[in-house]
Order: C-alpha cells, then sequence, then structure tokens
C-alpha cells in the first residue's frame, strides 16, 4: 500500500508546496545550524505576524512559510505548541481561497506525524477536511484527498471513507486530470473495501455528476 502511495504522491503533488521568500529560503537552508529555541522563536515570530498583521497578502505569505515548514519534521513539535494545527483548520473555513490552499496544504503536511495527526482528529477536523474536496482548486482537493489518507485509522476510517467520500471519489476518478485521477484510485484500492465502493456505485446510480453536491476541479 505505502509504495502505491507514496510513488503516486510524487507524481500528484509534485507541484503542490506554496511558495517561500528570499528570506525564509535562506533560514531553511541553514535549519540544521538552529537550535530548538531559535527554531521555536522564529516560527513562534510567524504566528504572532500572521495573528496581528492586517494586511491578506502578509497573512498568505505567513500561512505559505507555516505549510512548507510543517513539512519539516525537525519543525513538528515547537508547530504542535503554537497550536498552528488549530491555526491550519481555522483557514479551511475562510471564503479566501488562498488561505483554504495554504490551510489545508499545512494539514496534508502536519498529518503525516502521528501525534500532529491525532490533534487533527480529535479537534473534528475530518469534515472541515472533506469540505475542500468542493474546491475547484486542483491543489486544494489534492491536498485534501491526501489529507484524508493521513487522517485514516482504524477508529477513524469509517469518516474518512464515508459512503459520500466514496461517491466523491467515484466522480472524481472520471476527470481528465491525470494527478487526481491517480491520487483518488489510490485512496479507492487501498483506503476502501470492495464493498464500500460497490455500495457507494449503486447509489450513485441514475444520478447526474451534481448530484453528490461536490463539482469536479477543474482540468
Amino acid at each position: 500500500m505505502f509504495k502505491n502511495l507514496w510513488a503516486c504522491l510524487s507524481e500528484c503533488l509534485q507541484v503542490s508546496n506554496p511558495p517561500v521568500d528570499a528570506h525564509d529560503l535562506s533560514v531553511m537552508a541553514g535549519k540544521n545550524r538552529f537550535s530548538v529555541s531559535d527554531r521555536f522563536e522564529y516560527l513562534q515570530g510567524l504566528v504572532t505576524e500572521f495573528q496581528d498583521t492586517d494586511s491578506v497578502e502578509a497573512k498568505e505569505q505567513v500561512l505559505a512559510n507555516l505549510a512548507n515548514f510543517a513539512y519539516d519534521p525537525s519543525n513538528m513539535e515547537a508547530l504542535q505548541t503554537l497550536q498552528v494545527t488549530e491555526l491550519f483548520l481555522d483557514m479551511l473555513t475562510e471564503e479566501n481561497e488562498n488561505f483554504v490552499e495554504f490551510g489545508i496544504g499545512g494539514l496534508c503536511n502536519m498529518s503525516m506525524d502521528r501525534e500532529s495527526r491525532d490533534q487533527i482528529l480529535q479537534s473534528g477536523g475530518v469534515p472541515l477536511v472533506i469540505a475542500c474536496l468542493s474546491s475547484n482548486r486542483d491543489e486544494t482537493v489534492l491536498s485534501a484527498i491526501t489529507t484524508l489518507m493521513n487522517l485514516t485509522t482504524a477508529s477513524s476510517r469509517s469518516e474518512t471513507t464515508d459512503s459520500a467520500v466514496v461517491q466523491c471519489m467515484l466522480r472524481f476518478s472520471l476527470t481528465q486530470n491525470p494527478r487526481l485521477r491517480n491520487l483518488t484510485s489510490v485512496f479507492l484500492q487501498d483506503y476502501c473495501t470492495q464493498e464500500q465502493v460497490d455500495k457507494a456505485r449503486e447509489a450513485m446510480q441514475g444520478q447526474s455528476q451534481s448530484a453528490v453536491g461536490i463539482p469536479l476541479p477543474k482540468d
């Protein structure tokens, strides 16, 4: 399962990382020279900047940077302490599509960590992630699907592979977008039972693609 998943993710998410400015690139390049306290202080500064600034553009840049830093496991403890998981979850209900894209991108990265995954689940994050499947942005949808994969455990599987989600994935499998189609195939094959897929197909018979309520992203 994991071999198929990561081979697919490397292709599907090849351009999903948000941009980082030159200053942050220099910090990332030299991250191994920073102590734990230095790392925490820098990330805390980003969170404070997001909270204090009134500039939408500045908030977007901070979110993009935090989402990128969430990919590095060495930043995870600091991000958890700073409640960045909750910040990302809050972004999923914003009207600003960039906020949503960077928020779900950050959750996609953080959910690879077991403790962060559990925080997201305990915070009731699955419905918020599922809601991102309705986005018209490919990157948002791809991140949402991958996040659902990461959030799937023995206890959460019934929620992450709910019938409506499986129906959505079946509809995504019809898209001409190969990245979305391939990732959807992994989800259906590795995270859903054949019985779930068959029941979802049966429920969809006679329905139009819009009947599920989740439009296909633009190809």
